[in-house]
């Protein structure tokens, strides 16, 4: 049967490449972006109640809402918005799930869509297969700053939609006050929505605040915003997420949600509901990842690997261009084979391959991982 693909140019992704090898070779694998120690007992204790409790059939199609008045409380909290819980929170599979729906809600075919590269692998499929063009904007190391006059010169009639990532992986970076002041800027006057994946919204370091483009009014009335409890709880598997949208916005999510997933798994939102009430669970995540940032760069101190700053996420970029000319994609796999440690090639970020000698590193581990890695790679 002759079938042409929707998506002839993607294959497996590098997450699972680079598992796959790590396992084969039994590498210390610190390329795909997942913790190696267990969510809080507290919330597994809840999670563990309600399922015992019965609470296994379906909740309302938005959500929880128990959960999603608690995230709206947060919301205030954190950023200053007042939302509705009701109409203007929706609990998504997971973040992907939030971002493919609301790219499906709202891109045609023929839309392009500005997005800034090196991304997260999942934004420019999901444009393709709505049969829209990905717009590009290319950010260079080691600093990976935003030149917004250049990034407004993209903006064409066509443009549908931005996409943002901030704290952005897989540099981690994060957007400051400024960045978004000029986003709104760029956008101001036109009908352009803003896709913004905060979803490491609490893995931001060095006493600085997560600029949110809930914080912007005008920012706000023109986004979808998404969140990941997988990154707050360190939890990925259960692939529980939500989104943030004004209620115009939010009614056309929802009639693409309904038919996608139309409800998440029920007892889970019923324990996330109450473990929220705990605040001290997020609000102590910064110091609780940068500690493990820290000690990661410490124990890397005697490897030949130039560390780049990392303002956010629980990725480290690290250089490699001063001692070896391979590309990415083989340097890591040496590292895989030889050294015994997986890592991700920074290219595969970038619809272009860009390859700037740049390694992704995973420090979300215990010390013991980590301090183990960095023996290893001190004999580069």
């Amino acid at each position: 049967m002759n079938i042409p693909s929707k998506l002839p140019a993607v294959g497996t992704t590098i997450f699972t490449v680079m598992s796959a090898l790590a396992q084969e070779h039994q590498a210390i694998n610190l390329s795909q972006g997942f913790p190696d120690f267990d969510c809080p007992e507290g919330l597994k204790e809840r999670v563990i109640h309600y399922l015992q409790a019965g609470k296994n059939q379906y909740v309302p199609m938005g959500g929880l809402p128990e959960l999603r008045a608690v995230l709206a409380e947060k919301i205030e909290d954190l950023y200053g918005l007042s939302v509705d819980a009701g109409e203007e929170i929706t609990i998504t599979a997971g973040a992907t799930q939030a971002i493919f729906t609301a790219l499906a809600a709202f891109v045609h075919p023929g839309d392009e869509v500005i997005l800034i590269e090196p991304a997260y692998d999942c934004y420019r499929p999901a444009i393709e297969l709505m049969g829209a063009k990905p717009v590009i904007y290319e950010l260079s190391g080691p600093d990976f700053q935003v030149d917004w006059d250049e990034f407004g010169s993209l903006i064409s009639k066509r443009t549908r939609m931005v996409i943002i990532n901030t704290p952005q992986n897989p540099i981690g970076k994060t957007f400051k006050k400024a960045d978004m002041e000029a986003l709104r800027s760029c956008l101001a006057g036109t009908d352009i929505l803003l896709l913004s994946d905060e979803v490491y919204e609490h893995l931001v370091f060095d006493g600085k605040k997560h600029w949110s483009a809930l914080r912007f009014e005008e920012l706000f009335a023109r986004t979808l915003a998404t969140y990941s409890f997988g990154k707050t709880f360190h939890n990925t598997g259960w692939k529980v997420g939500y989104c943030v949208a004004p209620r115009h916005l939010m009614q056309e999510f929802r009639k693409v949600h309904q038919f996608n997933v139309f409800s998440v798994n029920s007892f889970v939102q019923f324990g996330l509901a109450d473990f929220l009430q705990q605040k001290e669970q997020y609000v102590s995540l910064p110091e609780f990842y940068q500690s493990k940032r820290d000690y990661f760069a410490q124990a890397m101190a005697a490897s030949s690997l130039v560390p780049l700053s990392s303002e956010g996420t629980y990725f480290q970029l690290f250089d490699y261009g001063h001692f070896s000319q391979e590309s990415d994609t083989e340097f890591v796999r040496r590292l895989t084979i030889k050294y015994g440690v997986a890592a991700i090639p920074v290219s595969v970020f970038y619809s272009s391959g860009k390859d700037q000698k740049y390694i992704r590193l995973c420090f979300a581990k215990k010390e013991d991982t980590l301090d183990a890695a960095a023996k290893r790679l001190a004999l580069l």
